[in-house]
């Protein structure tokens, strides 16, 4: 069964950029596997608590990040960027 995994800081991605990633990432696994992996891929979004992410050893927040909001989604941006 394929499998993805992404965790991303909370609230930097809306409800449907959650979506896209999802949708995509099964699409992809379709397009290496074949149509016989759709009904098996599972893809899990996770989102990492306020505090619990950093970078080169910095910790990074959500005042730092930017908080993502409907509006982001629907022009296709967002505070962590694309999706």
């Amino acid at each position: 069964m394929p499998f993805a995994n992404f965790k991303v800081p909370e609230k930097t991605l809306t409800t449907k950029q959650k979506e896209k990633i999802v949708t995509r990432t099964t699409e992809l696994f379709v397009e290496i596997y074949g149509e016989r992996a759709r009904a098996n891929t599972m893809v899990l979004v996770e989102e990492v608590t306020d505090g619990g992410w950093g970078i080169s050893g910095n910790v990074l927040t959500l005042a730092m990040l930017g908080e993502a909001t409907e509006e982001e989604a629907e022009d296709g941006s967002g505070a962590a960027g694309d999706a």
